[in-house]
């Protein structure tokens, strides 16, 4: 699995006016890890890790499963302050910067 993250121009800045992303739980940065897994970086500075191994390969991971292709699930970036990919999937930053917060990662499942 490819460990290079993916950078996409950030369409926040090219709507007018630019929308501010201020919000403590809003993703800054993503780095796609070998396992299934992210490595997260928070506007407020909060670093963790997402574990999405056991979710992307469960039978009812519905339209996450795609992402069990590890070029696939290497391809996140962050776009509005949430981890998303290709094919409008995305992970809701809020839930996983409390956890994150809480625990230094958050397990999927």
């Amino acid at each position: 699995m490819s460990t290079q993250a993916v950078t996409k121009k950030d369409i926040a800045s090219s709507v007018v006016p630019p929308i501010k992303i201020t919000a403590p739980w809003r993703v800054k940065a993503v780095e796609p890890l070998d396992g299934y897994r992210l490595h997260i970086r928070f506007i407020d500075g909060l670093e963790g890790e997402v574990d999405m191994s056991e979710f992307v390969c469960a039978p009812d991971a519905g339209v996450f499963a795609v992402l069990a292709d590890p070029d696939a699930f290497a391809q996140a970036y962050v776009e509005l302050g949430a981890v998303t990919w290709p094919g409008e999937l995305d992970l809701a930053p809020d839930a996983m910067h409390d956890e994150i917060q809480k625990n230094g990662v958050w397990i999927l499942k």
